[in-house]
């Protein structure tokens, strides 16, 4: 099962940063290559605990459409977001927040499993484990450009 972590530092307010992070209307700003887009459930606003959303997605050119629910939250400092339906067999991202001074660390985990078995595991070590580290790290460096030009 991969689990892939993102660290990054942002120069803004711990409270700007997790509430960015959980804006479903800033969500497409910081996926822009797969242009991903609230269809379902909580499309505006702050995603709190409980919340499901369903995103749509470009991936590998394929359209797609994952539902994740908001199983945990503890503001500002994290919150998780859990699969409920999609292309993966499971994940679980934790939101990670630490206020460094007059910077915030921002924390991404993210622990999936692939579906299909050998298979998954092969698309995992070939490309998947690689495109979601980017996909995420890639998320994080938009976030922190909005962060902190704000």
């Amino acid at each position: 099962m991969p689990v892939i972590r993102n660290t990054i530092s942002i120069k803004a307010p711990i409270e700007v940063c997790f509430d960015l992070a959980r804006n479903v209307e800033i969500h497409p700003k910081t996926t822009k290559k797969t242009k991903e887009k609230a269809v379902g459930g909580v499309t505006t606003g702050l995603l709190e605990e409980g919340d499901t959303v369903e995103w749509e997605a470009l991936h590998f050119g394929i359209k797609q459409r994952l539902s994740s629910k908001i199983t945990e939250m503890n503001r500002p400092y994290e919150f998780k977001d859990m699969m409920v339906k999609g292309a993966f067999k499971s994940f679980i991202h934790t939101h990670t927040f630490v206020a460094s001074g007059n910077e915030t660390v921002m924390i991404d985990h993210f622990d999936y499993l692939s579906p299909l078995g050998f298979l998954g595991k092969a698309a995992d070590f070939l490309f998947l484990e690689r495109y979601m580290q980017k996909f995420l790290s890639d998320r994080a460096g938009e976030l922190k450009k909005i962060a902190e030009t704000n």
